[in-house]
């Protein structure tokens, strides 16, 4: 008989992956439609709610993504024309990230679509089941996120 942790290890893991791929394909789909890639939907989410900018540091942080890929995404989406950067003398990685009107634009039409998606997504929760839902993941996010950076702790060693 399999250990019940084990079980519970493998349904959440199936299923936090099976949500993380099925995201990437609506972004993936939905950014298509305008010929760009999924990857610019989450930073233009973000970018959004900072109308005087963002460094790329901190778009990192809200993001949960590596730097390197943040570097890269932008540049594209500056070649697009969805971002410009505000001049900072001292470093140019510290100089913040603006939505162009086009940016602005393509923006909102992330932000319907990712309303429209959560909405359907959660058809059948109720407020009070989404809201702990959300509380619990949350819990072990930040849980996990500790483990990551401490390491298992000795108690729970077999």
């Amino acid at each position: 008989m399999k250990d019940p942790i084990i079980e519970r290890f493998e349904a959440f893991t199936y299923s936090i992956n099976s949500i993380y791929r099925h995201v990437l394909k609506i972004e993936r789909d939905e950014m298509e439609k305008l010929g760009y890639r999924g990857s610019y939907a989450l930073y233009l989410t973000i970018m959004s709610r900072f109308p005087d900018g963002v460094i790329a540091s901190r778009l990192g942080e809200i993001s949960d993504r590596d730097k390197a890929g943040i570097s890269r995404t932008i540049a594209e989406m500056e070649a697009h024309g969805l971002v410009s950067r505000k001049s900072n003398k001292e470093n140019f990685y510290r100089a913040k990230l603006c939505l162009t009107e086009k940016g602005m634009d393509t923006a909102e039409f992330v932000s319907k679509k990712a309303i429209a998606a959560v909405t359907e997504a959660g058809d059948g929760i109720s407020d009070e089941n989404r809201a702990i839902f959300y509380e619990c993941l949350a819990i072990i996010a930040a849980n996990l996120k500790k483990i990551c950076n401490e390491g298992l702790s000795e108690g729970n060693e077999p």
